[in-house]
């Protein structure tokens, strides 16, 4: 493939991904990543700041999908299905790919400071619900409560996703997942 194709951002995020798993991230340079995908490094730099980007790129396209589902649920719903809603869309925007991003969470889980990046990133994605449930009135702490809580519920249903690689349906085990939630707050222990 010649360096003049098109989707040179996407030919860089698969050369990235195939190269960290054959020899490992630490090992992958920005240089065998370009080679790989037929480009320069000078193109790799244009689009990705660094090798690390290329696993995180999409941040800013999942956090304007939470924050415009949670602004776009009708008014009558609570916070909780306005942020389970928003998971949902996450969950059928991750699962077109589910190969690349099953990849992706390995490469990421086997390393100490793509783990901790990855935090960091559900942390914003948290953030941009809050300010989206905020946006809709719901007042504090209850915006930040729900917007935890459904990262929290995304994490448990992303590891049954990925740890199922035949399982497609991942708003549905996102769905079940906030379920399960409701009903876990609705348990009394006898008085």
């Amino acid at each position: 493939m010649g360096r003049w194709e098109p989707n040179a951002r996407g030919r860089l995020a698969q050369a990235a991904l195939t190269l960290y798993a054959e020899q490992g991230f630490e090992k992958t340079t920005a240089a065998e990543i370009a080679a790989r995908a037929g480009l320069t490094e000078r193109t790799f730099f244009r689009h990705f700041a660094d090798k690390r980007e290329v696993l995180f790129f999409g941040m800013e396209m999942a956090r304007d999908l939470l924050a415009g589902t949670v602004t776009d649920v009708p008014a009558c719903a609570t916070p909780m299905d306005a942020v389970g809603a928003a998971l949902e869309a996450l969950g059928a925007l991750l699962q077109e790919n589910p190969e690349r991003v099953r990849l992706r969470e390995a490469v990421v889980s086997a390393n100490a400071e793509l783990r901790e990046r990855e935090l960091i990133k559900l942390a914003g994605l948290a953030a941009a619900m809050a300010d989206a449930l905020r946006g809709r009135g719901i007042p504090e702490p209850t915006a930040s409560l729900a917007a935890e809580t459904g990262i929290a519920v995304f994490k448990v249903a992303f590891a049954r996703w990925i740890s199922k690689p035949g399982q497609p349906d991942l708003p549905g085990i996102l769905r079940a997942s906030m379920e399960e939630l409701r009903n876990v707050l609705a348990e009394r222990a006898p008085i």
